[in-house]
């Protein structure tokens, strides 16, 4: 493979599978990652990519050592951003800095004669919460696309989206790549920006752009200390200590669940794609798990003493359910995953079984965070 692959955000657990993929290609790889705490552990760069990976120890934000980092590249995967819909919804100045104003400043860097010259095709981390709700079928109206949840329905115990039109309940269904815009949360708002930004810039170069919108990414190699974001990572942390579970809403909520492999895989395909493509790309496995399913398939594999309780309690900027229509990147780059839910999970669950036990207490913290900024509510 004659690629000189730039990976941001590339020492976090999707990055690092990618960079072992393409080593195995035979692609040079140059690596920028500031080692997020939040993210990362002490020694969470492998000792098997030193000599074999360039690593650049840097924030996305710092400019000039951005600017250094492209020299004689010729493809980019942006994967630095900060992630978690509930925390987002309070740190929105510090979401927008790293996600939105530093892939701005990024993409001004490379519009410059003296940077990016040899670039020709850029893959960006999207994410399906651009999407909010997604996709739902009326009896009456057909194909639509509810607005974020109201707090006084959830309040009353009314969890489903309605339709927009008539007021009367949906049916789930897969989201296609032209459903239109409608984040739920300053997360949601700002991986829609970014994919934005990039594919406007690839346009506007005459360069290859792929939106990748993955859902929801798990697997072995996750961070188990980070409280905001994967609930599969949060559920094994309690489960291994016999700690409570509590499922938010009626526990029925579902998303679409992607192991990594499979993720990195359809990012390989857009890497090495030959032909001239801009545009978003839904990366998932079209099978919706209900997030009770998650929690006492969990507990079982553990047998685990947790008490799984639903709580009725809820967050402001969470959706229902998604499940995405994978046709287009099927039909584009002849993906289709490969992993199913049932046996991810086992592959997650044996790899976290063999890590240290994270803080008992972190969940606790971030969920009293939400309260504190008004981001929790309950059923009365």
């Amino acid at each position: 493979m004659s690629k000189n692959v730039l990976i941001t955000g590339g020492a976090g657990f999707i990055g690092q599978k990618l960079i072992r993929v393409l080593l195995e290609q035979g692609a040079k790889v140059r690596v920028l990652d500031n080692f997020s705490p939040q993210v990362h552990g002490v020694d969470s760069w492998p000792t098997e990519f030193v000599g074999r990976v360039e690593l650049i120890r840097a924030d996305i934000r710092n400019r000039a050592v951005l600017k250094s980092a492209f020299d004689g590249v010729n493809t980019l995967v942006h994967f630095a951003a900060e992630t978690g819909t509930g925390q987002s919804m309070y740190e929105i100045n510090h979401y927008f800095d790293v996600n939105v104003q530093a892939t701005a400043a990024m993409l001004e860097l490379l519009q410059g004669d003296d940077c990016g010259s040899s670039l020709s095709s850029i893959i960006v981390a999207s994410s399906r919460a651009v999407y909010g709700e997604g996709a739902y079928e009326c009896r009456s109206h057909g194909l639509v696309f509810p607005g974020q949840r109201t707090r006084e329905s959830m309040v009353a115990g009314s969890f489903d989206p309605k339709c927009p039109h008539c007021g009367l309940c949906v049916t789930l269904f897969p989201t296609q790549e032209d459903a239109p815009f409608n984040p739920m949360s300053m997360y949601g708002l700002t991986k829609q920006v970014q994919e934005q930004l990039i594919l406007l810039f690839a346009q506007t170069r005459g360069i290859n752009a792929f939106g990748l919108r993955y859902q929801n990414v798990y697997g072995a190699g996750q961070s188990l200390k980070n409280p905001y974001t994967g609930i599969l990572a949060v559920f094994s942390n309690l489960a291994r200590q016999n700690l409570n579970i509590e499922i938010y809403e009626d526990g029925l909520e579902s998303r679409d669940f992607i192991y990594v492999d499979d993720v990195v895989e359809a990012t390989l395909l857009a890497i090495m794609y030959s032909g001239k493509f801009i545009g978003a790309l839904n990366v998932g496995s079209s099978v919706a798990t209900s997030v009770m399913t998650v929690a006492e398939e969990v507990c079982r594999f553990f047998d685990s003493k947790s008490k799984i309780s639903v709580t009725g309690n809820f967050r402001t900027g969470d959706i229902r359910h998604n499940i995405a229509n994978i046709t287009k990147i099927q039909s584009l780059l002849n993906f289709s995953p490969k992993i199913p839910f049932s046996q991810g999970l086992v592959s997650f669950l044996s790899w976290a079984s063999d890590q240290p036990l994270e803080d008992r207490d972190a969940y606790t913290r971030s969920v009293a965070e939400l309260s504190e900024k008004g981001l929790m509510g309950k059923v009365k």
